[in-house]
C-alpha cells in the first residue's frame, strides 16, 4: 500500500502499481463473477470486468428493461446472462449491485442460492448497515466485500474506456476465507478503479448519503434555484442569470478545480473575483454547517434510509418520481439550461 500525507492526515491506499491489473487477473482467474442487476453500477461494472479478461456472467430479472440492455450490451441468455437465482448459483463472486429496493425485494432469492464461500460484493454499505429496516443479513459462510466507485456506472465505463479510472472505496464486513481483502482489491482495480481507499460498511453508506443530499445532488440543485432566482428576481434575463449560476460553473471553474484544486482555480480569476470569494466562502460554510449537521444525524440514526425504504416501497413510486423529475425538468431553471446547452459550440 502506499502512505500518502493528506495535509498532515497519513492514508494508506491502493494504487495500480502497486496492485496491478496482471495480479488481479490471476488472482481471479478460476473465479466466475456473477453481476446481479444492470441498471445503474451493474454495466459499466460488468462491460470493465469483461474487457480486463475475466470471467463475467450477468444476473437479471427476465422480461425487464434492464434484461433487454443486457441482450442489447452482448450478453447472452443462456451463456452469460441468466436469471438471478441460476446467476447465483452459478458464480464463486457474487456482485449485488442491484438497486437498493431491488435488493431488499431480491435478496431471500440471493441468500438461498449463495454457496459456502463464496464472496458477497456491495457498492453500497445500505443493505448490510440498515438490515434491521432491509433484513439484509449476509450468511456466516461466505466472505463479504464492499467496493464503491466515487461516481456514476456510466462515468466509471466512460473513464475506463480512454484509459483512466474512478477512485473507489472498499471494505470487508466478513471474512471467512481469510482472503476476502485480497479479493476486494483485486476486483476493485478489475472494475477499473484508478486508487482505492479503505473504509467500512457503515461510513461508507453514512457518507454517500450525506454526499447525495449534500454537495453532490442536493445542495448544489438548491444553490443553484436560489441564486437564479435572486437573479431574475433583479431583472437579470434567464439567459444571463443561467450562465452566472451554472453554465460558468460546469464549463469552466469546475474543471480547473478537477485539474489543480480551489486554490488554482482561484488563482485563475480575476482579482475582483478571488476577494469576493474568499470573504464569502466563510458566510456560506457558517451558514450550511447547521444543515450538514442535522443531515448527518438523520443518516446515522437511519431516518433517511426509513424515508427511502418506505418511498420505494410504494405502487405509484415511479409515477411520482417521474412528476417531480418533470416539475424540475420544465422549471425556468433547467429549461433556459437547455436551451443555453444547444448553444455550446459544439452542439452548434
Amino acid at each position: 500500500m502506499a502512505k500518502l500525507n493528506f495535509g498532515g492526515t497519513w492514508e494508506e491506499v491502493v494504487t495500480r502499481e502497486e496492485y496491478p491489473l496482471s495480479q488481479a487477473q490471476q488472482y481471479l482467474k478460476n473465479k466466475t463473477i456473477a453481476v446481479l442487476g444492470y441498471g445503474v453500477q451493474g454495466p459499466g461494472q460488468a462491460l470493465n470486468l469483461k474487457d480486463n479478461g475475466f470471467q463475467v456472467i450477468v444476473g437479471q430479472r427476465k422480461a425487464s428493461a434492464s434484461w433487454d440492455k443486457a441482450l442489447a450490451d452482448g450478453w447472452l441468455e443462456g451463456e452469460d446472462l441468466f436469471d438471478l437465482a441460476e446467476a447465483t448459483q452459478r458464480a464463486d463472486v457474487v456482485m449485488y449491485l442491484l438497486s437498493d429496493a431491488g435488493q431488499i425485494a431480491a435478496w431471500p432469492t440471493v441468500k438461498a442460492n449463495l454457496n459456502t464461500g463464496d464472496t458477497l460484493y456491495f457498492s453500497h454499505g445500505f443493505g448490510v448497515t440498515y438490515h434491521e429496516q432491509t433484513g439484509i443479513v449476509p450468511p456466516s459462510d461466505v466472505d463479504v466485500v464492499l467496493v464503491a466507485p466515487k461516481g456514476s456506472g456510466t462515468s466509471l465505463r466512460s473513464l475506463f474506456k480512454q484509459g483512466k479510472g474512478l477512485n473507489s472505496s472498499y471494505a470487508v464486513f466478513q471474512d471467512v476465507t481469510g482472503s476476502a481483502k485480497e479479493t476486494a482489491t483485486a476486483l476493485g482495480i478489475g472494475v477499473g478503479s484508478g486508487y482505492l481507499f479503505e473504509t467500512d460498511f457503515k461510513k461508507e453508506v453514512y457518507s454517500d448519503l450525506t454526499g447525495e443530499r449534500g454537495i453532490l445532488m442536493g445542495a448544489i440543485a438548491g444553490l443553484f434555484e436560489a441564486q437564479y432566482n435572486v437573479l431574475r428576481e433583479n431583472g437579470h434575463s434567464p439567459s444571463e442569470a443561467f450562465n452566472e449560476t451554472v453554465e460558468e460553473l460546469t464549463q469552466s471553474l469546475m474543471p480547473l478545480v478537477a485539474d489543480n484544486g480551489m486554490d488554482w482555480m482561484y488563482a485563475n480569476t480575476s482579482t475582483t473575483a478571488q476577494r469576493g470569494a474568499l470573504d464569502w466562502r466563510h458566510k456560506f460554510r457558517d451558514a450550511n454547517t447547521p444543515i450538514f449537521k442535522e443531515l448527518y444525524a438523520r443518516v446515522a440514526s437511519g431516518e433517511e434510509a426509513k424515508v427511502v425504504i418506505e418511498a420505494n416501497q410504494k405502487p405509484d413510486y415511479r409515477e411520482k418520481l417521474d412528476q417531480e423529475l418533470e416539475h424540475l425538468r420544465n422549471s425556468e431553471l433547467w429549461q433556459t439550461g437547455q436551451q443555453v446547452r444547444k448553444l455550446r459550440p459544439e452542439n452548434a
